[in-house]
């Protein structure tokens, strides 16, 4: 594991992830706070923890902690939580979207005020806080990056958060981990759009982030995205082609379209699971 850290920002890597499910994984901050040791420049960003699981106040001072033993380099990616069988597997009620959601957007004002160094009072439907004050981060300002989907949660995430992630899922499949997919390119237009107009009228200009589920490289890229389609992951395959979600194609296939992702959508953020078939695009 430090290795494949070390070698990611050998080869130019900006950030290294974590991940956050409760099961045989690496817990997420700990390993954080191993690869940040590890290493000297890249920076380093949960994707994503699971609000839920967290208390904002904790999860602050986890954050500011870390920020000043990486010298700075930490980020925070969050989000509302999907996998309900870990929540049977901890004893915890799985709350509809909505409740987890506004829970969300409550935690994510907290800690963004923490961090900044604010004695945070708060009065909401889901935190009571009096004066609590924590360590304030290293950064001025350390990035905040809100994995959401729905017009309501973005509006919230467009205000607040510095990265918005880009998630384009449905309902959370039996499995716990894997969802419904809607990877359409006309259905991340009008996300797209609706963050663009939100963006304009609150006077911000977040960064748009996409995490890319499949790299593969290959010389016969149409019948690779096929498979996809196959799967029923996207309905055809120009989606599958036009999707920032994959990556399919030669080296030089797969750098001209994250070029087009940014070009059409303003995505300038990809994220990707294996360092060495990515390192060349």
């Amino acid at each position: 594991m430090l290795g494949r850290a070390r070698a990611a920002e050998a080869v130019g890597f900006d950030v290294l992830h974590t991940s956050d499910h409760v099961g045989g994984d690496w817990a997420s901050l700990t390993t954080l706070a191993a690869l940040g040791a590890a290493t000297e420049r890249i920076r380093l960003c949960p994707l994503v923890l699971n609000n839920d699981f967290r208390h904002p106040v904790e999860l602050a001072r986890e954050l500011a902690a870390l920020d000043h033993l990486t010298a700075g380099r930490m980020e925070l990616g969050i989000g509302a939580g999907h996998s309900f069988t870990e929540y049977d597997a901890i004893g915890m009620t799985f709350d509809p979207p909505a409740v987890r959601k506004a829970r969300l957007a409550e935690s994510v004002e907290i800690i963004r005020r923490l961090l900044d160094g604010e004695a945070v009072s708060f009065s909401g439907a889901h935190y009571e806080l009096t004066n609590a004050r924590t360590q304030r981060s290293l950064q001025a300002r350390l990035p905040i990056l809100v994995g959401v989907n729905g017009k309501a949660a973005l509006t919230h995430a467009i205000g607040h958060a510095d990265t918005i992630g880009l998630t384009m899922l449905g309902p959370t499949l039996p499995d716990g981990q894997r969802h419904e997919t809607r990877w359409e390119a006309d259905r991340l237009d009008a996300t797209i759009a609706h963050v663009r107009s939100e963006a304009d009228r609150l006077g911000r200009d977040p960064e748009l982030h996409a995490l890319v589920q499949a790299v593969v490289v290959t010389d016969d890229q149409r019948r690779i995205v096929s498979t996809f389609v196959e799967k029923g992951l996207v309905p055809t395959v120009d989606d599958a082609l036009a999707t920032p979600f994959l990556a399919v194609g030669t080296h030089t296939e797969i750098a001209r379209h994250l070029v087009e992702c940014r070009e059409r959508w303003g995505i300038s953020y990809f994220s990707v699971r294996d360092v060495s078939s990515f390192a060349p695009v």
